[in-house]
């Protein structure tokens, strides 16, 4: 009898398939070039007008049935609905709240002194953060969204003492910069583990785009 098309046994000796990783992806790119001191030294002033921007965003989208997360507000609750009577994820709802994210993230990571490029309100610069559009009917079981925030509990706890660790980590990169022009390599893959970290958490709790709970871990 043939194999059906596309079918093949996997021979003892062959490796298992390669985990794809957490479905919410985030990396940033280390400025391997010296960074600029003065933007540097004035960084909690330099981010108040884009910090503005974020937050007039968020007020003109907020409303009890959205949440303010990282300077933007998200949709959230509308989806949790859609999910739980259509099993339906408007596509535009999608693309706000992943394009909302990415902004989000920029006004992080440049408050983390990962990059000195201000942020852009819509070119990805440096951060990239990306999660696919969702299968709503197949891979997104309609009642989870409820009680999903509720889950990610343990790591709103792990996340709270990694982010007091990360504010001392950035005053230690803060002089490093000042006086050498380089951000330590440990320090910026611990900033940004931490970031990838609250995306993996925004991701799964608040943007609903996957059912896979995720993992405790700095890593990709």
């Amino acid at each position: 009898m043939e194999n059906s098309p596309g079918s093949q046994d996997m021979h003892p000796s062959m490796p298992a398939p390669l985990d794809e990783g957490y479905p919410v992806t985030f990396s940033v790119d280390y400025p391997d070039r010296d960074l600029d001191r003065v933007t540097t030294f004035f960084r909690v002033f330099m981010v108040i007008p884009i910090a503005i921007v974020a937050g007039l965003l968020a007020h003109a989208s907020y409303s009890e049935y959205s949440t303010a997360a990282v300077g933007g507000a998200l949709i959230v609750l509308p989806v949790v609905l859609m999910l739980l009577f259509r099993k339906k994820y408007p596509r535009w709802w999608f693309d706000w709240n992943l394009e909302m994210m990415r902004f989000s993230a920029r006004i992080g990571v440049y408050l983390s002194l990962m990059d000195d490029r201000y942020p852009s309100t819509d070119e990805q610069q440096s951060v990239h953060l990306d999660f696919d559009y969702p299968d709503a009917k197949n891979d997104l079981h309609p009642a989870l969204p409820l009680v999903k925030w509720l889950l990610a509990i343990p790591h709103y706890f792990v996340l709270f003492f990694l982010s007091i660790g990360l504010f001392f980590a950035l005053i230690v990169a803060w002089f490093a910069i000042l006086f050498t022009g380089r951000y330590p390599r440990g320090i910026f893959g611990f900033a940004e583990g931490v970031h990838r970290w609250w995306a993996r958490v925004t991701g799964y709790a608040f943007t609903l785009v996957t059912d896979k709970y995720p993992p405790f871990s700095l890593k990709p």
